[in-house]
């Protein structure tokens, strides 16, 4: 495929450094020299400098035969302006990072209207992201498949945990739930476990179910008591988007705030939610508005340090549910040594994202039944949904397979 990526920022240079090795013909194209120059020099891609909203430089990039344009600069105004050129030019697919909640509700006309193949959005994203982790207060991270259908979710094994030493075998004593371990993550070896595989302690288990059965599965091991009622979300741009999936779960939020004027446009946006203009991280205020009696501290401001040293303070001194967003893709992995029971990274899951709409619009293009291709274990693994047509050589009850991937080698399930 030919892709235009416009942005050289932390997810256009993530999105090149996936894309350059899966046989990509990519154009990078920024503003900003520097970064251009950079991204060519590490990665096998094509520069332009300039300003995507140009027509000169559209087509400087090859728009009028380009597969697919990835508009990911900071400026909504410029994606959606490059992605509406670029298709008018001959560009087959456009995706744009559209991050202001004023747009929030035009996403729909951008798709079905504009032409729009893809609208993604860093910050929703990352709420719906945590809010599907809060239905898990074990769970690392949570994924869906097959439009919600299954889940799949991560969860870490601590040392006192039931799960310790059993074989995957044996896991029916302890629970009936149908569910699936897939892939285990130790010590950052990837495994594909059999029957014999024994739960180890600090193993990163990914488990496949629905929703009432990994429910059910956190119930029979101990790993959840009560479901989330109450959460204190200190700052940032999630904060918005999060409130209000969570409000319409009938859970209880309170928003910390710095900044004034955010805490007034907050008020008027949220009337459901408390907002409170304060420091987050004075454990003060923290106690004054009722830390103790609540099940979750979600550290969301724009400082990466401030997260990690408030939810480790959350977790320390409350052992409360805590999830730090950062931004620095370094980080994201350390959720075990820095013992936060989630880490969040906007960026990395609008990456993804793209990645895996990519993957799977290439394989449509060639006839491939894969509908849904998913990164998985720090993207050491891949989980593919497909359909089963009646050319399948391995037919099965079920219309709907997964298939994992490991360096390579194949694994169904």
């Amino acid at each position: 495929m030919k892709i235009i990526v416009l942005g050289a920022g932390k997810v256009g240079k993530t999105l090149i450094k996936h894309m350059s090795n899966e046989d990509h013909d990519i154009i990078v194209v920024d503003q900003n020299a520097t970064k251009v120059e950079e991204v060519v020099n590490q990665y096998d891609v094509i520069g332009v400098v300039g300003n995507g909203g140009s027509y000169d430089i559209l087509m400087e990039a090859g728009a009028e035969d380009a597969n697919l344009i990835i508009c990911v600069t900071t400026s909504d105004e410029l994606n959606i302006l490059a992605g509406l050129m670029a298709k008018k030019m001959g560009t087959r697919h456009t995706i744009a990072r559209v991050r202001n909640p004023d747009y929030s509700s035009q996403r729909d006309f951008m798709r079905n209207q504009l032409g729009f193949s893809m609208i993604v959005n860093p910050e929703l994203e990352a709420a719906s992201e945590i809010r599907r982790v809060l239905s898990f207060p074990s769970a690392v991270k949570v994924d869906t498949f097959s439009r919600g259908k299954v889940e799949l979710a991560e969860f870490f094994v601590e040392d006192q945990s039931r799960l310790k030493g059993i074989e995957l075998n044996q896991l029916h004593k302890i629970t009936k739930t149908n569910i699936l371990v897939c892939a285990v993550n130790h010590n950052e070896d990837v495994i594909i476990p059999d029957g014999n595989y024994a739960i180890k302690p600090g193993d990163h288990l990914y488990i496949t179910g629905t929703h009432r059965d990994l429910s059910r599965f956190c119930l029979d091991i101990g790993a959840i008591t009560n479901r989330t009622k109450n959460v204190i979300i200190v700052g940032g741009k999630i904060a918005y988007y999060l409130s209000k999936q969570l409000s319409t779960q009938g859970i209880k939020v309170k928003i910390i705030e710095k900044d004034k004027n955010r805490c007034q446009i907050l008020a008027e946006k949220l009337p459901y939610v408390t907002i409170i203009h304060g420091d987050g991280s004075d454990d003060e205020l923290l106690n004054e508005e009722g830390i103790e009696n609540t099940d979750a501290v979600l550290a969301l401001t724009g400082l990466d340090e401030e997260n990690i040293v408030l939810s480790l303070s959350a977790k320390s001194l409350y052992h409360k549910k805590t999830i730090a967003k950062v931004t620095r893709m370094n980080y994201t992995g350390l959720s075990d040594v820095l013992k936060v029971d989630s880490i969040v990274a906007p960026k990395k899951i609008v990456a993804s994202q793209i990645i895996r709409y990519v993957r799977a619009k290439m394989t449509k293009d060639h006839d491939s039944a894969v509908k849904t291709l998913y990164k998985i274990v720090d993207g050491e693994v891949e989980a593919v949904e497909f359909k089963v047509t009646e050319h399948f050589n391995y037919l099965q009850q079920q219309d709907l397979w997964l298939l994992i991937i490991v360096n390579g080698h194949y694994f169904h399930k």
